[in-house]
């Protein structure tokens, strides 16, 4: 504030601050300069005139400046909004796919285990069809050996019958 103090006092007394300054028996001619002079002298101490004539603290130029660039800031804060919702859908839509998927990923989990739990019934039924097949080979051998026994024991009757029969 002691700096736009002292802006101020650097301005002379008789500065119309854009105003024309009448005599009594006209315009003064040296208005126009008086007007120019007192801009600039008032542009010296950050003081500038709007197309309005209004005093302004700062520049036309700055000011119209800084109107564009809150324009611009709006339409980018407006963007940035967009942009999220279209993240925002984005992600809801990996979410769902990533619900999907570790579904799927549990189903085919299941579907391979049953195969595996296949597998292993069929294995366990495979080993007891050899269980029961090795069972009945050894019946086999058990049976023709008693086969042979028996034809063994039948072709000795069959001998003794014979030998009986002739001794008589």
């Amino acid at each position: 504030a002691p700096a736009a103090t002292d802006r101020r006092e650097k301005l002379p007394a008789d500065v119309s601050l854009g105003r024309s300054r009448r005599r009594r028996g006209g315009v003064n001619r040296e208005a126009g300069k008086e007007t120019a002079m007192a801009k600039d002298i008032l542009g010296e101490a950050g003081l500038h005139f709007d197309e309005l004539n209004k005093l302004r603290v700062l520049d036309p130029e700055v000011t119209q400046q800084t109107i564009e660039l809150k324009e611009e800031c709006k339409d980018f804060v407006d963007k940035i909004g967009q942009f999220q919702k279209i993240v925002g859908g984005l992600i809801e839509l990996v979410d769902q796919l990533a619900k999907e998927a570790e579904n799927e990923k549990m189903k085919a989990i299941g579907a391979r285990n049953l195969l595996k739990s296949i597998a292993k019934q069929r294995e366990a039924q495979q080993q007891q069809l050899q269980a029961l097949i090795a069972e009945k080979k050894m019946q086999l051998e058990r049976y023709r050996v008693e086969y042979e026994a028996l034809c063994k024991v039948e072709a000795e009757q069959n001998e003794f019958i014979d030998q009986f029969i002739f001794q008589k």
